[in-house]
């Protein structure tokens, strides 16, 4: 009986910090193709609201080269946008270090390509 209890509870406690950190939910790089020579806003949606002021996302490129990337609010909660510069073709990444409103951390790399 008492195994069962401490499976019950460690399952329950299990669930309730999954949810406690910030997960893309949607990313505009799916949908909207970054264009070389040219600056854009990457949009992405997390399951939960963020910390913009803590939070950080850099632009990854050759070399594994991190460039700070300004962020803003975006129109939904949950939501931000990122401004990234004109880029030159190729292979890129953007690296997230955010928190979570309840102050968890999530880390996540998101690639892409910039095509001619």
């Amino acid at each position: 009986m008492k195994i069962r209890l401490m499976i019950a509870l460690l399952s329950i406690t299990w669930v309730g910090q999954a949810f406690a950190h910030a997960v893309v939910t949607e990313d505009s790089l799916k949908t909207t193709p970054i264009h070389a020579h040219q600056a854009t806003q990457v949009e992405l949606s997390f399951n939960s609201k963020i910390e913009r002021g803590l939070s950080q996302i850099f632009l990854v490129s050759k070399g594994d080269k991190h460039t700070l990337l300004t962020i803003a609010e975006g129109h939904k909660q949950g939501q931000i946008l990122i401004n990234v510069p004109s880029l030159e073709p190729g292979d890129y990444a953007l690296r997230l270090k955010v928190f979570a409103a309840d102050g968890h951390l999530t880390e996540d790399v998101l690639h892409f390509t910039v095509a001619k």
